[in-house]
């Protein structure tokens, strides 16, 4: 049988961008995909007359401008961004707050410039504090990207940090709000500024500084966009890029063993096939956890591999409703593509909050019609509604209660958008889907239904994870890429992962090469 010089195993966004970087490096790569389609997440589905995106609400970090933004970068690098059809997101956000004495309803644009001036009429007198902190988010993204990039510390090294990158240096030990009330921001600028919170699943006085700070200015400083024909369309993308530079895909092919030797991983079985693959070089897009708890032999892992893994938590565990709706946008009066609608800009009471079933009142609802002209047949409305829950609160909902409790999620969440908004979209649901934490588990394999990786704690968060980029390398030729990685979850953060777990991978050969 051929060995391979890489084995992925799984073809979700950082299995895939993984894959593509070997191939472009001349490497002979195969990747084994359960499905029978690429993506993972990053995929779509349809009911009746509508396609639904499954996951992506928007892609950040890629801009309108060659080389822009760090994911353009690597799609440009990698031949995959002029596959796409690509749409631009109109406006950043609008924020709602529900229950707030002094209640929020702004709507933010892109643009450092634009944001800081919106900003400026909200809360006036904002002005100054803003450019301070977007002038701080730049040198802080600059050098995330520099530690992003690096492969092992040396003397060269350490000294680049201490002349350009002491702000990343002085900001990192302390969270957004540590950061944020240290500017001297206003409480109010600070409520909307943190408004992105949701997409890490985090509370801004726990999330770093340099991890939340990066995600805002990637966001603002360089927009947003989607591609025209879902996240399904990127997928397709990687896979036609891959094969185009020779690399081979099994779809249908489920890997349950990684297959040790002399402490070594060296191989995967195919359970559909019964068939085992050999490799140089083993990459795991499916979670640690997974790799620990039933791909690997217990007596084949490191003490360390065990206590490493079960000493991280799992980040949000993720809950969507999809509505088609027989009525157009503008007939429902929805303008914005993104809803952040919460209880209370208090991001700590709002994550409290998400760790049950009934206090959860937080979601982020996207209208893709306002991206995507021509995403849903005329007279119609693609929402996509999306809640986290911090703990494995679904897993204690009793399976005659879940269909019930489903109802219960979903029907808070339109009551919550109608009331945020005026918009009556109740009586115009035409089609209407549902996933659960229970829907992520079982298609992605995803623990506990996880949608975000692993929670960025202040003891594994960003700056831990860039420092240490090999703290998953716990066995011998068996690396990981995609949401579990040191970016964490999300398509930016997996395709990053999956880039730079590549890189590294061949930098490292290549050094043990020379030796």
């Amino acid at each position: 049988m051929a060995k391979w010089d890489v084995i992925v195993i799984g073809a979700g966004n950082g299995g895939l961008s993984s894959a593509v970087t070997f191939a472009k490096a001349g490497k002979k790569v195969l990747i084994l995909e359960k499905h029978n389609v690429p993506g993972g997440y990053a995929t779509s589905f349809k009911r009746g007359r509508f396609e639904f995106e499954a996951s992506l609400h928007e892609l950040s970090s890629y801009g309108c401008v060659p080389g822009a933004g760090n994911i353009r970068k690597i799609f440009e690098e990698l031949g995959v961004h002029e596959k796409i059809d690509w749409c631009r997101i109109p406006d950043a956000y609008r924020m709602i707050t529900l229950s707030d004495p002094d209640k929020i309803d702004v709507t933010m644009p892109f643009g450092v410039g634009e944001y800081i001036e919106k900003m400026e009429q909200y809360v006036p007198g904002s002005r100054k504090k803003m450019e301070e902190i977007f002038a701080l988010c730049e040198k802080l993204t600059r050098t995330g990207d520099f530690f992003g990039n690096i492969n092992g510390i040396d003397a060269n090294m350490i000294q680049e940090v201490f002349e350009d990158h002491m702000d990343f240096v002085r900001v990192a030990p302390y969270s957004a709000n540590e950061v944020l009330k240290a500017a001297g921001l206003p409480k109010r600028a600070r409520d909307i500024f943190n408004a992105y919170w949701c997409y890490l699943g985090v509370d801004c006085d726990t999330i770093n500084a340099i991890h939340y700070l990066g995600l805002v200015d990637r966001y603002i400083n360089y927009g947003a966009v989607c591609a025209k024909g879902r996240s399904h369309e990127l997928s397709c993308a990687f896979q036609e890029r891959f094969e185009e530079l020779g690399g081979t895909i099994y779809l249908n092919s489920f890997v349950d063993k990684i297959i040790m030797e002399n402490g070594k991983a060296v191989g995967v079985h195919v359970k559909d096939r019964d068939e085992i693959e050999y490799a140089d070089c083993i990459v795991c897009n499916s979670s640690p956890h997974n790799a620990v708890a039933k791909m690997i032999d217990p007596k084949d892992l490191p003490e360390m591999a065990v206590r490493h893994t079960n000493a991280r938590k799992f980040a949000g565990r993720g809950f969507t409703m999809f509505l088609g709706l027989d009525k157009s946008p503008e007939e429902l009066g929805i303008k914005e593509h993104c809803y952040m609608i919460y209880d209370t800009a208090n991001t700590v009471q709002q994550v409290k909050s998400m760790a049950t079933i009934e206090g959860n009142n937080s979601q982020a609802t996207c209208c893709l019609n306002n991206a995507v002209p021509g995403c849903s047949p005329e007279g119609t409305t693609v929402l996509y509604f999306t809640t986290l829950y911090t703990e494995d609160c679904w897993s204690k909902v009793d399976e005659k209660d879940y269909v019930k409790t489903k109802e219960y999620v979903a029907n808070k969440m339109i009551d919550n958008f109608e009331k945020a908004t005026g918009c009556k979209i109740r009586d115009s649901i035409e089609e209407i889907e549902i996933a659960t934490p229970a829907t992520y588990a079982r298609y992605a394999d995803a623990p506990q239904g996880t949608i975000y990786g692993y929670n960025a704690d202040k003891w594994d968060g960003i700056v831990q994870r860039l420092l240490m980029p090999a703290s998953d390398d716990f066995i011998p030729n068996l690396y990981f890429a995609g949401g579990y990685c040191a970016q964490g979850l999300g398509f930016g953060s997996a395709y990053t992962n999956g880039y730079q777990t590549a890189n590294r991978i061949m930098k490292k050969q290549q050094k043990e090469a020379q030796a």
